[in-house]
């Protein structure tokens, strides 16, 4: 290995080469000279010494200011950015450097007030947030944890950092291919817990991040609140069929308790009972109506050429010629039975619309975005109730179920798609049926 002299010896060595000229050429002028012994020695050694004094001179001038911004830049990799460094207004190199340091000082303060204002704005709602946060290092020892962890777990923090993710019982949520859902009882709580898993590194370590979510309140809530649909729909359905079979059976028993008998006894008898049979009838149809929308299984995909099912549905429909635009060639895949019975309810409905003003009936379809968008478009008279179209039961179709549309929409939300109904601009209206091609 090369030596190498330090960088301030350099400078030295270097500035008395620089002098030795002139003091060599000095020493031969005295000794050459006609100097008197004493002189000269006198001259010679006040060069000399010079010459030695200056070189020493540099090497503490270089020296002390390369140690000043050795200590400038010490104190900011210790974290102190409070320190300045002197004597910036001249304009010469080690001015501009010192200047730079000191701005550099004050960025690095600014970012540093940033970086601790953000974390304690971290800390704060880690603290007040409802969810249960673990963070874990690669030996999946617990490194962090809010106080909604430590609530679920029972424990203070201190006691549950650096313990294992296994004697947490919390291992087998740390898994890529662990639940997105749990039923556990924890010492904090018992119920349904949302399971969300991340990863990131710190200090170039990988980390795992882990967050349970308390699921029992909202399902329980949205429970409620579908019960009270339910109820609210069959008990206004029901009301509707009981109320005017009530009143009959209350008037035909009158009728029968008279005494004698009027003569056209046996016309009400028949009338009435008739119409009790026909309410009964529509109160099962009702019911079945409910229950066949309730019993929609989940959809088995496999897969569909589409332009197949498309041309099938459009021959299916004998009232009026349904004119198909062939788009691309493209195989989505969906439960093929499903899709189908969407098909048929949409084409239906168009072909209704359009039979009450004589016009046509055109479904489409195009591919984008990893979606195919297939509409079915009609010159009817229009939607009237928007609102109201995907509303259980809601019809305007005299002896309508109110099903369909909530039928499809619900085949295509079970295919990862959607389903929307709107006006045209020009005349009718229109439904979008989108479904994902992966």
């Amino acid at each position: 290995m090369a030596f190498k002299l330090p960088h301030e010896v350099s400078v030295q060595v270097l500035a008395w080469a620089a002098g030795l000229p002139g003091v060599l050429f000095a020493g031969w002028v005295l000794v050459t000279g006609d100097y008197a012994p004493g002189v000269a020695w006198a001259l010679g050694l006040g060069i000399g010494g010079s010459w030695l004094g200056l070189g020493w001179a540099v090497r503490g001038r270089v020296g002390g200011a390369l140690r000043t911004v050795a200590q400038l830049l010490a104190g900011l990799r210790e974290g102190d950015y409070s320190i300045r460094a002197a004597g910036v207004a001249g304009t010469d190199a080690l001015a501009e450097v010192m200047r730079q340091v000191n701005a550099m000082a004050t960025t690095m303060h600014g970012e540093r007030l940033g970086a601790l204002e953000a974390a304690a704005l971290l800390r704060k709602v880690m603290e007040e947030i409802d969810v249960a946060v673990f963070a874990f290092d690669e030996q999946r020892r617990l490194r962090l944890v809010n106080r909604a962890g430590e609530r679920l777990l029972g424990e203070a923090g201190g006691a549950l950092l650096g313990r294992e993710a296994s004697e947490l019982g919390l291992a087998e949520y740390l898994r890529d291919e662990g639940p997105a859902t749990a039923q556990r009882a924890f010492p904090g709580g018992a119920g349904r817990w949302g399971v969300a898993r991340s990863a990131f590194r710190e200090g170039g370590r990988p980390h795992r991040l882990l967050v349970l979510t308390d699921l029992t309140r909202p399902l329980r809530e949205e429970e409620l609140r579908a019960w009270q649909r339910l109820v609210r729909v069959l008990g206004h359905e029901l009301n509707n069929s009981l109320a005017p079979i009530r009143s009959i059976a209350g008037s035909l028993a009158a009728i029968a308790g008279r005494e004698p008998l009027p003569e056209d006894w046996r016309e009400d008898m028949r009338e009435g009972l008739a119409i009790i049979a026909a309410r009964s009838e529509a109160l099962a149809r009702f019911l079945g109506a409910y229950a066949r929308l309730a019993a929609l299984p989940r959809p088995a995909p496999g897969p569909v050429p589409l332009a197949d099912v498309v041309r099938r549905v459009a021959r299916m429909e004998v009232r009026l010629p349904v004119a198909v635009a062939e788009g691309p060639a493209v195989t989505v895949p969906a439960d093929g039975d499903q899709l189908e019975q969407l098909l048929i309810n949409l084409v239906r409905n168009a072909v209704e619309a359009a039979l009450e003003t004589g016009g046509g009936v055109a479904v489409r379809w195009t591919v984008a975005a990893g979606q195919v968008e297939l509409r079915v478009e009609d010159e009817g008279p229009g939607l009237a109730a928007t609102a109201n179209l995907f509303v259980p039961f809601f019809t305007t179709k005299a002896g309508g179920s109110g099903i369909g549309l909530v039928l499809c929409r619900q085949i295509a939300e079970g295919h990862g798609g959607a389903l929307a109904l709107e006006n045209r601009a020009e005349r009718g209206c229109v439904a979008v049926l989108r479904l994902p091609l992966q």
